[in-house]
C-alpha cells in the first residue's frame, strides 16, 4: 500500500485526505439522518393530547424543542399558536429552515470532494505524463524504468481519484434524496398541527 501511494506521486496524499474526509462525513450523516430520530413516531399524537388536556406548559414546550428536529418545528409553531395562522406558519417555516440547514450539514463538502477528486486524479495524470516526456527528452526512450514510473504515476492517480469520487457522489445523492424525503414528512406533520389548531378540523388523534 505504501509503495502504491509513493508511486502515485505528490497528488496521492491529497486524494487520500479527501477519501478520509468523505468516509467520515458519510458515516456521520448516516448516523444523524435517522428518520425515527428526526421525526419520532407518535410525537404529534403525544403533543396533541397534551395540548387538548392543557398539559403543554413552558417546561414541556422546552423539552419538545430540545427533543428532536420535528419537536423543534412543532414547538416553534405552538409557541405562536395564539398569534394566528399566518404567524404560526411563519415561525414554523423559520424553524424548519434551521432544521434543514442542520440536516444538510457537510453535504456541500461531500459534493465538493466528489467533484475535485477526479480533477486531482487528472492532475496526477498530467504530472506523470510530463515526467515521461521529460525523461524521453533527457534520456531518450531507452530508460524503460523511468518511463514506466511516469506512466504508473499517471494511471494510479487517475484510478485513485475515481475510486474516491464515485462513492462520494453516490453517498451525496443518497443523502440529498433522504433529506428531501424527511423534509416532506416534517411538512406533513406540521400541516396537520396547523390545520387542527386553526380550522377546527378533527384529526386522526381525536379519539
Amino acid at each position: 500500500m505504501i509503495d502504491l501511494l509513493a508511486a502515485g506521486g505528490w497528488v496521492m496524499p491529497l486524494i487520500v485526505v479527501c477519501s478520509v474526509i468523505a468516509l467520515t462525513i458519510s458515516i456521520e450523516r448516516w448516523v444523524v439522518l435517522n428518520a425515527r430520530g428526526i421525526a419520532p413516531p407518535h410525537l404529534l399524537a403525544t403533543v396533541w393530547k397534551q395540548l387538548k388536556d392543557g398539559e403543554l406548559d413552558a417546561q414541556r414546550l422546552k423539552q419538545l424543542r430540545q427533543g428532536s428536529p420535528l419537536g423543534a418545528i412543532l414547538a416553534a409553531g405552538l409557541a405562536n399558536r395564539s398569534q394566528g395562522r399566518d404567524v404560526m406558519k411563519e415561525s414554523i417555516q423559520e424553524a424548519a429552515g434551521h432544521v434543514v440547514h442542520d440536516l444538510e450539514k457537510f453535504l456541500n463538502t461531500l459534493g465538493t470532494i466528489a467533484a475535485i477528486t477526479p480533477l486531482l486524479g487528472l492532475l496526477g495524470t498530467v504530472v506523470g505524463m510530463i515526467r515521461v516526456f521529460t525523461e524521453i527528452t533527457v534520456q531518450g526512450t531507452g530508460n524503460a524504468n523511468a518511463l514506466a514510473g511516469g506512466i504508473s504515476e499517471a494511471l494510479i492517480t487517475t484510478a485513485a481519484g475515481l475510486v474516491v469520487a464515485i462513492p462520494a457522489l453516490v453517498m451525496h445523492r443518497y443523502f440529498t434524496g433522504k433529506i428531501d424525503s424527511i423534509v416532506v414528512g416534517l411538512e406533513q406533520e406540521t400541516i396537520k398541527l396547523v390545520d387542527a389548531l386553526h380550522t377546527g378540523r378533527k384529526t386522526e388523534y381525536d379519539l
